[in-house]
């Protein structure tokens, strides 16, 4: 009677980190231990007849429980994601509670807009950070190349703008498969987020690409962008500096605030002012969207 107990408290201070499928694993595994001393005992009394005052008697049942129920915890908790037999065929997974989690790539924390969205209430559920994109980031903010240096410190410091934001909620969390480390960058995100049952956040399209082809929900930050970009219709007024010349004689180019392009007819002369133009028409590009205007 006293193994289990002793056995729990000890467990309960070797592990850290408790989680669903490690408590889970913890109480299977004590289970199967007195399971298995109690069928032990059974098997071992008619080789060892022990009388009531042996010592043996008393110490043997202690002795081989906590042997047994250590070795079944230590196996089950080790195992616990190959195990599948709580319900037959489904595996442990990893409990999420709450809304869908964001799993936030490199690239879309190095571009930093994810900040500007979730300071704007855009996401309402947490964000999560794989441990593996944290320590990609701090690799390159201690790079000799420059170039990586500025992108690391970067993808730092938006974090660091994630966390003082008090209606954020930011986890650093690291996968359970240690075999996750041989992969791609992006294949590690994506598997994370299918774990956790969460979506991944990226301006990555290969890692958006990925996600699809896996059935794991994706959200791109360029889509996103585009989504929130102004619609314009023909007779529509924009004030727009011109900036440089266009391809065509006479024109004249200039960018709104959000980055979209507008080509101004007769706005040559113009280059280097603030004119106001109507629209006449828009065209979706690859790249983005054009405004065609002429002055008003």
């Amino acid at each position: 009677m006293v193994v289990l107990p002793l056995t729990v408290i000890g467990l309960d201070g070797m592990i850290r980190r408790k989680d669903l499928t490690t408590i889970t694993a913890v109480y299977f595994g004590l289970l199967v231990g007195v399971f298995v001393t109690y069928v032990t005992l059974l098997a071992l009394q008619p080789i060892l007849p022990l009388s009531p005052n042996d010592p043996l008697h008393s110490w043997l049942p202690l002795v081989l429980g906590s042997v047994l129920c250590y070795l079944c915890t230590s196996l089950l908790i080790q195992t616990r994601d190959d195990f599948r037999f709580l319900i037959p065929y489904v595996e442990f997974a990893r409990d999420v509670r709450g809304l869908r989690p964001n799993v936030l790539d490199s690239t879309a924390i190095v571009d930093g807009r994810i900040a500007d969205l979730a300071e704007a209430g855009v996401f309402e559920s947490r964000f999560v950070v794989p441990s593996f994109v944290l320590d990609e980031l701090q690799a390159a903010a201690e790079s000799n190349d420059r170039q990586q240096r500025t992108r690391g410190r970067r993808g730092l410091d938006v974090l660091a703008r994630l966390r003082e934001n008090d209606a954020v909620d930011i986890d650093v969390i690291t996968p359970r498969q240690e075999s996750h480390d041989e992969l791609a960058m992006e294949t590690r995100v994506v598997d994370l987020a299918r774990e956790l049952g969460g979506r991944v956040v990226t301006i990555d399209a290969s890692a958006a690409k990925l996600a699809g082809v896996r059935s794991v929900p994706v959200i791109n930050v360029n889509d996103v962008a585009l989504a929130l970009k102004p619609t314009f219709m023909p007779g529509d007024a924009v004030s727009v500096r011109l900036v440089k010349a266009g391809e065509e004689p006479d024109q004249g180019i200039g960018y709104l605030e959000d980055g979209t392009m507008v080509v101004v007819e007769n706005g040559r002369e113009q280059i280097g002012r603030t004119v106001r133009a109507h629209v006449t028409s828009t065209l979706q590009t690859s790249a983005g969207r054009l405004v065609f205007a002429r002055p008003a």
